[in-house]
């Protein structure tokens, strides 16, 4: 009995603290069609497994198909086409736990995407998408066309990618796998979190009220500010979370998401099935995807009547 006690206590351990982004894409592969070349040198690429860095020069991003992954891959490709900045990336399949291989964790000792290394820089490496951001915005964007100059403005990105990072990105990956992936529907969790979700929704919302972007003076500016936070507003009905309900936010996602930089980020290192173009477009096309949808919909409305969810922001 004491043994059973321990192993079921010890399942529960790693089931919580598993990646949720990893769950995401070992339990949902029919919602996620990504074709992975491993390697990609502009319109170079290889279908190899990675077993270590390939260039030499510029930077070499290691990344995948996720939210966290788009920030860096979005703003490598607005450097790209403001600057002409090239860099290769690397398809980091998470499915095949290649973040955990010791190559890898060299350069990001948490076992996670996205990663990059400066090959300019000494080989400089850096992991966790908002320090990505702060980098290279840094060291490859001398006119400030995606961050900012002025010292008020510069603390009020960081505020804003900060919040992104403590708030945004982990309650909306424990949404995503509580009101879609479980195998079990909790409706204590479902309701919490994407209930959690909707809040802060709700203060990108409040903030875009009257504003293009979240920083800046006037309407604002387009910068890593609006990148961080971009990345999971663009996987919102995956979580559950319905954007036409806060029009602001949807406003500042269309007029992003619409960027060419932003297009060709978003498909590295393939095209996915969970943003929320593809999304509406499998609602349209896609025999029984609708029917799915409104059955989860349903249980996760049904698990915030079950504990007298309301809506507030913030």
């Amino acid at each position: 009995m004491r043994f059973l006690f321990r192993f079921i206590l010890l399942s529960f351990t790693l089931f919580m603290f598993n990646s949720p982004l990893r769950r995401i894409y070992q339990t949902s592969k029919q919602l996620v069609q990504i074709p992975i070349p491993a390697t990609s040198i502009s319109t170079m690429s290889s279908s190899e497994r990675p077993t270590g860095l390939i260039a030499k020069s510029g930077i070499e991003l290691l990344t995948f198909g996720t939210p966290n992954g788009h920030k860096a891959s979005i703003i490598l490709e607005e450097l790209k086409a403001a600057y002409g900045k090239e860099y290769v990336y690397q398809s980091i399949n998470i499915m095949q736990n290649i973040q955990k291989e010791p190559w890898y964790t060299k350069y990001s000792p948490n076992g996670r995407i996205p990663a990059i290394v400066d090959h300019d820089r000494n080989d400089f490496s850096v992991f966790e998408g908002a320090a990505i951001l702060s980098y290279l915005t840094r060291h490859y964007d001398p006119e400030h066309k995606f961050s900012f100059e002025d010292a008020d403005d510069l603390s009020r990105c960081e505020q804003w990618v900060a919040w992104q990072t403590g708030g945004l990105g982990p309650m909306q990956g424990q949404a995503n796998h509580f009101y879609r992936l479980a195998k079990e529907r909790i409706p204590y969790p479902t309701q919490r979190y994407v209930g959690e979700s909707e809040r802060l929704y709700g203060v990108l919302d409040i903030q875009l009220a009257d504003r293009d972007y979240l920083v800046g003076p006037g309407r604002g500016k387009y910068s890593i500010a609006d990148i961080a936070s971009f990345g999971w507003v663009n996987v919102a009905y995956f979580a559950g979370v319905d954007l036409a309900k806060f029009p602001n936010v949807e406003r500042w996602w269309k007029s992003i998401v619409v960027r060419p930089a932003v297009k060709k980020g978003l498909a590295v290192p393939g095209e996915s099935r969970i943003v929320n173009e593809a999304y509406q477009k499998r609602l349209k096309e896609e025999d029984g995807f609708k029917e799915a949808e409104d059955k989860l919909k349903d249980l996760g409305d049904k698990a915030k009547e079950q504990y007298n969810y309301k809506f507030a922001s913030p």
